[in-house]
């Protein structure tokens, strides 16, 4: 697993996207995040911009239970909701991102969140062990 800045990236050795996809949308869900929006990247530039790209995928994925608490917490947050998780193409093969909660509640700076995001990092951790 890299650490990144602002999330994580795992390189899954000899998965097809399809696979990688329907491997990092099933531990999304043990973890009880469900995918809100699913946007391919490469069709889009393709249609919008007739531009070729490589198969890479955003994913909108939320925990009902920790969105309501950061709302509860800071009503702003929903600027950085959901959480993105990236499934793409690399030189390398298929790879698997997921943006840090830690990263992004630093921007909101609101004490008495701790405990949520440690619990929503240790569970996108674990989706990413997982995949």
């Amino acid at each position: 697993m890299n650490e990144l800045s602002y999330g994580y990236e795992k390189l899954l050795g000899g998965a097809t996207f399809e696979d990688a996809t329907e491997r990092v949308t099933a531990a999304l869900a043990a973890e009880g995040f469900g995918i809100l929006t699913e946007i391919d990247v490469q069709a889009t530039l393709k249609k919008k911009l007739d531009k070729d790209f490589r198969r890479y995928k955003i994913l909108g994925s939320c925990n009902p239970n920790l969105a309501h608490q950061a709302l509860l917490g800071e009503p702003q947050i929903g600027l950085l909701l959901p959480c993105n998780v990236v499934v793409q193409e690399t030189d390398q093969g298929i790879s698997v991102s997921i943006a840090s909660p830690r990263a992004m509640f630093s921007l909101v700076g609101k004490a008495g969140m701790e405990d949520l995001v440690a619990d929503a990092e240790a569970r996108l951790a674990r989706v990413l062990a997982a995949t």
